[in-house]
Protein backbone atom coordinates (compact mmCIF):
# COMPACT_ATOMS: atom_id res chain seq x y z
CA UNK A 1 0.00 0.00 0.00
CA UNK A 2 1.48 3.44 -0.67
CA UNK A 3 1.82 5.53 2.79
CA UNK A 4 1.31 9.08 3.79
CA UNK A 5 3.02 10.51 7.02
CA UNK A 6 -0.34 10.08 8.89
CA UNK A 7 -0.63 5.91 7.46
CA UNK A 8 -1.47 4.16 4.34
CA UNK A 9 -3.23 6.01 1.50
CA UNK A 10 -6.82 4.86 2.08
CA UNK A 11 -8.07 5.69 -1.59
CA UNK A 12 -5.42 2.90 -3.02
CA UNK A 13 -6.57 1.08 -0.06
CA UNK A 14 -10.63 1.00 -1.06
CA UNK A 15 -9.29 0.57 -4.59
CA UNK A 16 -7.35 -3.02 -3.40
CA UNK A 17 -10.18 -4.43 -1.23
CA UNK A 18 -12.69 -3.80 -4.22
CA UNK A 19 -9.97 -5.18 -6.96
CA UNK A 20 -8.20 -7.83 -4.94
CA UNK A 21 -10.36 -9.10 -1.97
CA UNK A 22 -6.91 -9.57 -0.09
CA UNK A 23 -7.70 -11.26 3.15
CA UNK A 24 -4.82 -10.11 5.08
CA UNK A 25 -3.03 -6.46 6.01
CA UNK A 26 -0.12 -6.53 7.38
CA UNK A 27 1.15 -2.83 8.69
CA UNK A 28 3.09 -1.44 11.50
CA UNK A 29 0.54 1.26 13.27
CA UNK A 30 3.56 3.12 15.48
CA UNK A 31 6.58 3.13 13.86
CA UNK A 32 5.77 1.97 10.01
CA UNK A 33 8.76 0.37 8.46
CA UNK A 34 10.36 1.86 6.14
CA UNK A 35 8.75 5.19 6.25
CA UNK A 36 8.79 5.59 9.98
CA UNK A 37 5.39 7.62 9.93
CA UNK A 38 2.63 6.98 12.65
CA UNK A 39 -0.71 6.17 12.12
CA UNK A 40 -3.74 9.24 12.93
CA UNK A 41 -6.71 8.61 14.44
CA UNK A 42 -8.92 9.81 11.73
CA UNK A 43 -7.22 6.52 9.34
CA UNK A 44 -7.31 4.13 11.62
CA UNK A 45 -10.86 4.77 12.33
CA UNK A 46 -11.65 4.81 8.46
CA UNK A 47 -8.95 1.88 7.91
CA UNK A 48 -11.18 -0.34 10.15
CA UNK A 49 -14.70 0.57 8.77
CA UNK A 50 -13.07 -0.81 5.18
CA UNK A 51 -11.68 -3.84 6.61
CA UNK A 52 -14.89 -4.42 8.73
CA UNK A 53 -16.59 -4.37 5.17
CA UNK A 54 -14.60 -6.33 3.24
CA UNK A 55 -13.99 -9.05 5.63
CA UNK A 56 -10.30 -8.22 6.34
CA UNK A 57 -8.22 -9.93 8.72
CA UNK A 58 -5.49 -7.56 10.01
CA UNK A 59 -2.21 -8.02 11.16
CA UNK A 60 -0.42 -5.77 13.62
CA UNK A 61 3.20 -5.82 13.54
CA UNK A 62 4.28 -3.91 16.84
CA UNK A 63 8.14 -4.84 17.09
CA UNK A 64 9.02 -0.73 17.26
CA UNK A 65 6.72 -0.32 19.77
CA UNK A 66 9.21 0.32 22.59
CA UNK A 67 10.81 2.77 20.61
CA UNK A 68 8.04 5.48 20.93
CA UNK A 69 8.32 8.18 22.96
CA UNK A 70 4.18 9.05 22.36
CA UNK A 71 2.70 6.00 21.55
CA UNK A 72 0.46 6.59 18.18
CA UNK A 73 -3.18 5.05 17.95
CA UNK A 74 -3.10 0.80 17.82
CA UNK A 75 -5.93 -0.77 15.56
CA UNK A 76 -5.70 -3.27 18.12
CA UNK A 77 -7.38 -1.01 20.38
CA UNK A 78 -9.49 0.90 18.48
CA UNK A 79 -11.09 -2.17 17.51
CA UNK A 80 -11.15 -4.70 20.30
CA UNK A 81 -9.12 -7.46 18.63
CA UNK A 82 -12.38 -8.41 16.87
CA UNK A 83 -10.38 -8.68 13.37
CA UNK A 84 -6.96 -7.78 14.50
CA UNK A 85 -3.93 -9.86 15.82
CA UNK A 86 -1.41 -8.06 17.42
CA UNK A 87 2.04 -9.00 17.76
CA UNK A 88 5.73 -8.05 19.14
CA UNK A 89 8.65 -9.13 20.15
CA UNK A 90 11.88 -8.03 21.88
CA UNK A 91 14.40 -8.64 18.98
CA UNK A 92 15.09 -5.07 18.17
CA UNK A 93 15.64 -3.64 22.06
CA UNK A 94 16.80 -6.44 23.57
CA UNK A 95 18.94 -8.25 20.84
CA UNK A 96 18.46 -9.91 17.92
CA UNK A 97 19.31 -13.10 18.47
CA UNK A 98 16.59 -13.23 21.35
CA UNK A 99 13.94 -14.46 19.36
CA UNK A 100 10.73 -14.24 21.72
CA UNK A 101 7.38 -12.13 21.51
CA UNK A 102 3.99 -12.02 22.08
CA UNK A 103 0.32 -12.25 20.22
CA UNK A 104 -2.99 -11.05 21.28
CA UNK A 105 -5.84 -11.78 19.23
CA UNK A 106 -9.46 -12.83 19.99
CA UNK A 107 -9.70 -15.93 22.02
CA UNK A 108 -11.26 -18.12 19.77
CA UNK A 109 -8.52 -17.80 17.16
CA UNK A 110 -5.40 -18.47 19.64
CA UNK A 111 -5.11 -22.50 19.50
CA UNK A 112 -5.46 -22.30 16.14
CA UNK A 113 -2.79 -20.13 16.28
CA UNK A 114 -0.61 -22.04 18.80
CA UNK A 115 -0.91 -24.86 16.04
CA UNK A 116 0.12 -22.84 13.20
CA UNK A 117 3.50 -22.09 15.43
CA UNK A 118 4.02 -25.42 15.95
CA UNK A 119 3.15 -26.83 13.15
CA UNK A 120 6.47 -24.39 11.50
CA UNK A 121 8.80 -24.14 14.17
CA UNK A 122 7.95 -26.66 16.75
CA UNK A 123 7.59 -24.14 19.66
CA UNK A 124 9.75 -21.36 21.31
CA UNK A 125 12.87 -21.58 22.99
CA UNK A 126 12.54 -21.81 27.12
CA UNK A 127 15.69 -19.84 27.64
CA UNK A 128 14.99 -17.19 25.39
CA UNK A 129 11.58 -16.80 27.42
CA UNK A 130 12.76 -17.07 30.51
CA UNK A 131 15.47 -14.39 29.23
CA UNK A 132 12.77 -11.81 28.22
CA UNK A 133 11.15 -12.17 31.45
CA UNK A 134 14.04 -11.38 33.72
CA UNK A 135 14.44 -8.46 31.21
CA UNK A 136 11.46 -7.44 31.70
CA UNK A 137 10.84 -7.64 35.60
CA UNK A 138 14.37 -7.09 37.12
CA UNK A 139 16.82 -5.47 34.68
CA UNK A 140 16.11 -1.77 34.47
CA UNK A 141 14.19 -2.56 30.74
CA UNK A 142 12.54 0.89 31.22
CA UNK A 143 15.88 2.95 31.92
CA UNK A 144 17.29 1.11 29.19
CA UNK A 145 14.77 1.90 26.25
CA UNK A 146 14.48 5.81 28.24
CA UNK A 147 18.68 5.63 26.98
CA UNK A 148 18.11 4.18 23.98
CA UNK A 149 15.49 6.70 22.86
CA UNK A 150 17.80 9.47 23.88
CA UNK A 151 20.35 8.10 21.68
CA UNK A 152 18.33 7.48 18.67
CA UNK A 153 16.73 11.08 18.79
CA UNK A 154 20.04 12.69 18.71
CA UNK A 155 21.14 10.14 15.99
CA UNK A 156 18.14 10.87 13.60
CA UNK A 157 19.10 14.10 13.50
CA UNK A 158 22.97 13.99 13.36
CA UNK A 159 22.01 11.57 10.27
CA UNK A 160 19.27 13.46 8.44
CA UNK A 161 21.91 16.70 8.36
CA UNK A 162 24.80 14.59 6.86
CA UNK A 163 22.58 12.95 4.27
CA UNK A 164 21.23 16.46 3.90
CA UNK A 165 24.68 17.68 3.11
CA UNK A 166 24.59 15.01 -0.01
CA UNK A 167 21.77 15.94 -1.35
CA UNK A 168 19.58 13.11 0.57
CA UNK A 169 16.22 14.16 1.91
CA UNK A 170 14.48 12.39 4.48
CA UNK A 171 10.40 11.89 3.33
CA UNK A 172 10.01 12.72 6.69
CA UNK A 173 11.98 13.14 9.95
CA UNK A 174 10.23 10.57 12.31
CA UNK A 175 9.37 10.95 16.12
CA UNK A 176 11.08 7.77 16.77
CA UNK A 177 12.34 4.49 15.93
CA UNK A 178 15.73 3.84 13.92
CA UNK A 179 15.13 4.18 10.55
CA UNK A 180 15.13 7.33 8.04
CA UNK A 181 12.98 6.87 4.56
CA UNK A 182 15.30 9.42 2.33
CA UNK A 183 14.46 10.73 -1.43
CA UNK A 184 17.83 10.19 -3.17
CA UNK A 185 18.79 13.46 -5.72
CA UNK A 186 16.90 13.73 -8.76
CA UNK A 187 18.06 10.61 -11.43
CA UNK A 188 19.75 8.37 -8.75
CA UNK A 189 18.73 4.86 -8.64
CA UNK A 190 18.74 3.29 -5.17
CA UNK A 191 19.78 0.02 -6.72
CA UNK A 192 22.75 1.77 -8.68
CA UNK A 193 23.53 3.48 -5.54
CA UNK A 194 23.55 0.63 -2.86
CA UNK A 195 25.75 -1.21 -5.62
CA UNK A 196 28.27 1.35 -5.90
CA UNK A 197 28.25 1.16 -1.82
CA UNK A 198 28.50 -2.76 -1.85
CA UNK A 199 31.62 -1.98 -3.40
CA UNK A 200 33.21 -0.13 -0.85
CA UNK A 201 32.09 -3.12 2.04
CA UNK A 202 28.92 -0.94 2.91
CA UNK A 203 25.28 -2.70 2.61
CA UNK A 204 22.42 0.05 2.01
CA UNK A 205 18.47 -0.53 0.99
CA UNK A 206 17.23 0.86 -1.81
CA UNK A 207 13.90 1.74 -1.86
CA UNK A 208 12.43 -1.39 -4.09
CA UNK A 209 13.16 -3.72 -1.36
CA UNK A 210 10.28 -2.37 0.06
CA UNK A 211 7.86 -1.89 -2.62
CA UNK A 212 5.98 -5.10 -4.22
CA UNK A 213 5.30 -2.38 -6.99
CA UNK A 214 8.66 -1.89 -7.69
CA UNK A 215 8.11 2.23 -7.22
CA UNK A 216 10.60 3.49 -5.05
CA UNK A 217 13.72 3.01 -6.83
CA UNK A 218 14.21 6.68 -6.02
CA UNK A 219 14.29 6.48 -2.15
CA UNK A 220 16.48 4.38 0.47
CA UNK A 221 15.96 3.25 3.88
CA UNK A 222 18.88 4.41 6.38
CA UNK A 223 19.30 2.48 9.76
CA UNK A 224 20.85 5.93 11.91
CA UNK A 225 21.76 3.44 14.45
CA UNK A 226 24.25 1.80 12.36
CA UNK A 227 25.81 5.47 10.92
CA UNK A 228 28.28 6.14 13.03
CA UNK A 229 30.84 4.74 11.00
CA UNK A 230 32.67 7.34 9.08
CA UNK A 231 33.21 5.17 6.13
CA UNK A 232 29.36 4.72 4.95
CA UNK A 233 28.80 8.65 4.37
CA UNK A 234 32.55 8.44 2.42
CA UNK A 235 30.59 5.30 0.36
CA UNK A 236 27.89 7.74 -0.39
CA UNK A 237 29.64 10.03 -1.36
CA UNK A 238 31.93 8.86 -3.43
CA UNK A 239 29.07 6.60 -4.99
CA UNK A 240 26.71 9.82 -5.72
CA UNK A 241 30.13 11.06 -7.15
CA UNK A 242 30.49 8.92 -9.76
CA UNK A 243 26.11 7.84 -10.58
Amino acid sequence: MPYTPAGPDLEAFAVALHEHAPRLYITNSGVHNPTGAALSPVVAHRLLKLAEAHGLVIVEDDIFADFEVSPAPRLAAFDGLARVIHIGSFSKTVSASVRCGYVAARGDWIDALVDLKIATNFGGGRLAAELILRVLTDSGYRRHMDSVRLYLADQRMRVAERLGALGIAPWIVPQAGIFLWCRLPEGVDAAELAQACLKEGVVLAPGNVFSQSQSQQGFMRFNVAQMEDERVFQALRKALQAL
